[in-house]
């Protein structure tokens, strides 16, 4: 006796005109949307692109390699703030990885009560919701005053590396560190939260099982298993710390005098498009372009990193 699934009844009854127009117009919907966002970007890529023509033809590559940025003598040279983009966007990752990665942790493994992780991603949800000026705000007037004894205490004690050379007196890349940290904190706590609760709960037990301790449990199965969603989350942030702009714009000092101190100000590329763009004349203009055309190119190679590094990822604990 021959059996018939629900399948088979489904792929046999006549499906009416109706039902088919709708199922064809929602494919022809979701194509137009997809292909909508890449015209976008692309849209986005060439206009850039042909407003920097003039600064590209005049300076060419020299543009990446030079300090000079002089509306007067119209010289333009955009290292400053190439150094103070990735300089301050790794270097930001570098702390809040830790630190987002193991607030997951703790929100995740039954630390606490449950009323207290509650209260706590509360806490880290409200801090992603805080807009970046009034960060940046907070950052002048509360965090960079509380911070210059410690930074007057690094220049003192490890004055003698190129890093720590300067004394601080202000805004400055340190305090443009820190900032970005507060600000893609969130991302990666909440990422990193959701890639461990993904995690089967039979994987945990059969760590359990086999005897392992709670945090050989942690690093040896768990975070091996969530490994992807936490890069992925990592990297979603790195590209939020090189483009942040309000924030790090009030409290990095926008100097555009090169420096490898951390406690000198110094410049981003999103920071020096913000303050120059409204007033930016004649060349200055083409100049910013090119200078917004490295970011993207930036920002699109750390997405095509991330891509490739959550695939391998994926593969391997897979």
């Amino acid at each position: 006796m021959i059996q018939t699934t629900k399948t088979d009844l489904f792929r046999l009854r006549r499906r009416p005109l109706s039902e088919k127009l709708a199922d064809q117009s929602f494919r022809v919907l979701a194509t137009c949307l997809a292909s909508l966002v890449g015209l976008i970007l692309v849209a986005i890529l060439i206009t850039v692109l042909l407003g920097s023509r003039s600064a590209m033809s005049a300076y060419g590559l020299g543009f990446l390699t030079t300090s000079n940025w002089n509306p007067v003598t119209n010289e333009y040279g955009a290292f400053t703030a190439i150094y103070g983009t990735i300089v301050t966007s790794i270097l930001s990752l570098l702390i809040a990885v830790p630190l987002g990665v193991g607030t997951a942790i703790f929100l995740t493994e039954n630390f606490i009560p449950v009323k207290g992780r509650q209260i706590i991603g509360l806490m880290v949800e409200l801090l992603a919701a805080i807009p970046s000026v009034v960060l940046g705000l907070w950052a002048i007037f509360v965090m960079e005053p509380f911070l210059r004894p410690v930074l007057n205490g690094l220049h003192a004690s490890l004055g003698w590396l190129p890093f720590f050379s300067t004394q601080p007196e202000g805004p400055g890349m340190a305090p443009a560190i820190l900032i970005l940290v507060v600000m893609i904190l969130p991302i990666i706590t909440a990422i990193a939260r959701d890639s461990l609760l993904q995690v089967p709960v039979e994987l945990r037990q059969a760590a359990y099982g086999i005897g392992a301790s709670r945090w050989g449990a942690i690093f040896q199965v768990i975070l091996p298993a969530a490994i992807s969603g936490i890069t992925g989350g990592v990297m979603l942030a790195l590209g939020r710390a090189m483009g942040e702009t309000m924030a790090v714009t009030m409290i990095i000092g926008n100097s555009n005098n090169f420096s490898l101190s951390l406690l000198a100000p110094g410049n981003t590329i999103a920071s020096m498009l913000a303050n120059q763009f409204g007033e930016a004349d004649g060349n200055q203009v083409s100049s910013l372009m090119y200078a917004a055309f490295v970011l993207m190119l930036l920002t699109l190679i750390i997405n095509v990193l991330a891509q490739w590094i959550v695939r391998r990822l994926s593969l391997r604990y897979t």
